[in-house]
């Protein structure tokens, strides 16, 4: 049931106008930033103090990249959930055979799959230096990994968000504020060494990515990323378990 509910939704993105836009508009965005990182490198390699193209153009690529999924998954998660609450066909989904479980973790999938088609895509850019010159193949690994693991608690984090509103406009305005407080949850401990410090910065989905492009592979920025995913999934179906009894 999960895959043909992944299925249906893999194929309604792949009908919409808004998903080619988007791609569009990323693969612009990602070209025009790799064209910059790879021109400033060639032009002034001396002033990287021996750092080679792996760690200035990859790692600097891959960096941007998050950001940007960060800043358009709001767009492509907000109707999952927001357009059957506003339509009313939530409440067929709700009285039909199909688990609550999965319906989410449906959509969520159809959505993650299209999602890496976008980091595989835009993965092209940087693995091309194959061709001419000599990689960091952990360090390109590492960072791939690193994006696929954000970019899939960015569409969870939506699908939660999704489930809480009826106009897809506040679903998307909402992911976005929720994905930049996790992005720079760190600064909000900064200056401190308390508990509350310390989970700030567990939190922090820009520290743990970091530590991925930078070629360190760790168990924890590992969990943190699976933690998170799992739980906004998890609230996602109390949300809509919740919309079953109390509707």
């Amino acid at each position: 049931m999960i895959q043909n509910i992944a299925s249906f939704e893999l194929r309604r993105l792949l009908l919409s106008p808004l998903a080619w836009t988007v791609l569009a508009i990323i693969q612009f965005i990602h070209a025009l930033l790799f064209y910059i990182f790879l021109t400033r490198y060639l032009q002034q390699p001396d002033n990287y103090n021996g750092h080679g193209l792996t760690e200035v153009v990859i790692a600097g690529f891959y960096q941007s990249s998050g950001l940007i999924l960060l800043l358009i998954t709001p767009f492509l998660t907000m109707r999952l959930f927001s357009e059957e609450l506003r339509s009313g066909t939530i409440k067929l989904l709700l009285s039909s055979p199909i688990t609550i479980t999965s319906l989410v973790l449906g959509k969520f999938v159809g959505l993650y799959l299209f999602m890496c088609g976008i980091v595989f895509m835009v993965s092209l850019m940087p693995a091309s230096l194959a061709l001419g010159t000599t990689l960091d193949f952990g360090q390109l690994a590492s960072a791939l990994l690193g994006l696929l693991l954000l970019t899939g608690t960015f569409t969870a984090a939506g699908v939660f968000v999704s489930t809480l509103f009826r106009q897809p406009v506040i679903a998307a305005v909402c992911t976005l504020m929720l994905l930049l407080m996790l992005w720079t949850s760190h600064l909000a401990g900064s200056d401190d060494t308390n508990t509350i410090s310390s989970v700030a910065s567990y939190l922090s989905l820009l520290q743990h990515y970091n530590n991925f492009t930078a070629g360190l592979f760790n168990s924890v920025d590992l969990a943190s990323f699976l933690i998170l995913t799992s739980s906004f999934l998890l609230l996602g179906i109390w949300r809509i378990d919740a919309l079953r009894t109390h509707p």
